[in-house]
């Protein structure tokens, strides 16, 4: 009886390592740059769409940063972008549907704070925006 379970132990470790030599071989075949061009043209894809889905519909500029306004489906997302990147600053970003609370993001960031979305569908929007204690405000739009 014990012979019968031997047997098994001995397949299983002979299929796994089987297995294991032949992802090897395929990794030394692929050799290491496969796939990146792929990730190369992934990545520049993500950074053209922006930090949010959907068009941008307005940038709101102000001394230390901006704020970029996106829309999509009912859908209005914004982030606040420094002006220049490094050390780590105060940055917040804001969207508020009228009639609602506003979604918020704050902290200290190096280049950018948010992305913030809210459903809005065909309501105003205010979005408010700060970097390094300077900011701005929309007032209502996207009516």
């Amino acid at each position: 009886m014990s012979s019968g379970r031997g047997r098994d132990r001995i397949r299983r470790r002979l299929t796994f390592g089987t297995a294991g030599l032949a992802a090897a071989l395929l990794l030394a075949l692929a050799g290491p740059g496969a796939g990146t061009a792929h990730a190369a043209g992934q990545a520049k894809a993500t950074a053209l769409a922006g930090p949010c889905a959907g068009h941008k519909v307005r940038t709101i500029p102000f001394s230390t940063g901006r704020i970029e306004v996106f829309k999509t489906r009912g859908f209005v997302c914004a982030v606040t972008i420094a002006k220049r990147g490094g050390a780590r600053k105060a940055m917040s970003v804001s969207v508020q549907a009228r009639g609602s609370r506003p979604a918020r993001d704050q902290g200290r960031y190096t280049r950018r704070a948010g992305p913030v979305v809210v459903h809005a569908g065909n309501r105003c929007v205010r979005v408010t925006g700060k970097v390094s204690g300077r900011g701005a405000s929309s007032g209502w739009i996207l009516c």
